[in-house]
């Protein structure tokens, strides 16, 4: 590549990552504003723990659903217009459910949400975007920058929508406070798919198949695309990583706004909790980008479940009207995932190339998604018939598994392990 060249590549590296920052910052923002609120929207219009556990779980099944089309589609038309299609997706999801919420029906409230997953389905993806030209060596770094940059909106989201939005719905436009989240969703969604429609040029998909010397190859089936990621003791590892995490982090903080409502605490203060998971997703995302470029990410993905384990056990612990065990463990529960999700992601980014790439991609977040969705459904039944406490000790028994895959992985793969290594070798881990 000549010196013009490599500048000019560059300059569209720099591009590409202001245009999804920008993008994924209201985007991460109307996710996190809609899923504060709507477990609390469930439960007023129904008066049930399990249905209001179920529609916010909506919201994870929306995202498992959405993943894999969402990828196909992505292999097809490029990054842009998949990412675009998907926040308007979530912008009629959050205008739908701002809808229930004023007429009180519950049917249009989980339809709506189920549109809001499909948004952060492709909130998830623009990870990989960003990925599409990293240098092999900054992969993580360049997932971690993207991921943090819906931290800022993210953690904003439920504390403006179950504070200022409220206020606005109920003060001024004479409506249930919690109708105010969903709007300014729908609001932001909306912002987001304008925002990368307009700016994102040129596709990185569609450039980085340009650049790379390898043959072309032929896009996987749907079948192809889950035996490819199970046929990979490195994807499967991945895979692991990121179902794991989200299984875990779904299964708790559905909940927990349920669990301190119990406790009498003010609608700001779940808010706040919730905000502070987010930073915990988020905020550090950075830093572990960093990590997973410079050591084994086997090691970032045993972590991963060390962080959960510890968090999730913190909060089974706190009663109802305590606050300090979960302010603190869904703070760990977010570093955990945050561990988990940018090591898999890594290691999937590293593991396919060509036609292969968005297609095997999204069959990974349908699988991440799938397992976020199971929690969350589980999570109401659990608590149901049990308590908060039996869930949140189980998903830190759950968390556990990730550490010994990890430590597992690492040691069998010592040797011949090739990514992120001290050599800074390009090329990918080795299949197995």
């Amino acid at each position: 590549m000549t010196n013009q060249a490599a500048r000019n590549l560059s300059d569209v590296r720099r591009q590409t990552r202001i245009s999804l920052i920008v993008s994924v910052l209201p985007a991460g923002m109307g996710m996190s504003a809609s899923f504060a609120a709507t477990s609390l929207a469930a439960e007023d219009i129904t008066g049930s723990d399990s249905l209001a556990t179920l529609a916010a779980t909506m919201i994870s099944l929306g995202g498992a659903v959405a993943a894999i089309p969402l990828g196909r589609y992505m292999a097809v038309r490029g990054r842009r217009l998949g990412l675009a299609r998907s926040w308007t997706i979530g912008a009629t999801g959050a205008l739908l459910a701002f809808l229930a919420v004023v007429l009180g029906w519950y049917p249009l409230l989980v339809v709506g949400v189920l549109g809001i997953g499909a948004g952060q389905a492709g909130t998830l993806s623009a990870r990989y975007a960003a990925a599409d030209l990293a240098e092999p060596t900054q992969r993580g770094r360049e997932i971690g920058l993207v991921v943090w940059a819906g931290s800022i909106g993210s953690v904003l989201g439920p504390t403006v929508a179950l504070g200022g939005t409220g206020w606005v719905a109920a003060s001024l436009l004479g409506l249930d406070e919690l109708a105010g989240p969903f709007l300014m969703g729908s609001m932001v969604f909306g912002l987001a798919a304008l925002i990368i429609a307009r700016r994102l040029h040129p596709d990185p998909l569609f450039l980085a198949r340009e650049l790379e010397t390898s043959e072309p190859t032929e896009r996987p089936t749907l079948l192809a695309s889950f035996s490819q990621l199970l046929g990979q003791s490195t994807a499967a590892l991945a895979v692991a990583a990121m179902a794991v995490g989200q299984g875990v982090m779904v299964a708790v903080m559905t909940v927990t706004p349920l669990h301190m409502d119990e406790g009498a605490h003010e609608t700001r203060i779940i808010g706040l909790v919730i905000s502070l998971h987010i930073v915990g997703m988020y905020f550090f995302s950075p830093i572990v980008g960093w990590l997973v470029d410079r050591v084994v990410p086997a090691a970032v993905v045993a972590s991963a479940g060390g962080i959960l384990f510890v968090g999730a056990e913190m909060a089974s612990h706190t009663d109802p009207e305590d606050s300090l065990g979960v302010f603190v463990g869904l703070l760990l529960v977010g570093v955990g995932w945050s561990f988990g999700m940018i090591a898999g992601s890594a290691l999937v980014a590293a593991s396919f190339s060509g036609e292969q790439r968005a297609a095997i991609q999204g069959a990974a977040d349908f699988t991440m998604v799938a397992s976020g969705a199971l929690g969350g459904l589980l999570s109401g039944v659990i608590v149901e018939l049990s308590s908060y406490h039996t869930l949140s000790h189980g998903a830190a028994l759950l968390a556990l598994s990730l550490v010994a895959a990890g430590l597992a992985f690492a040691v069998i793969n010592s040797d011949r392990f090739g990514f992120a290594r001290r050599d800074r070798s390009s090329q990918p881990p080795p299949r197995r």
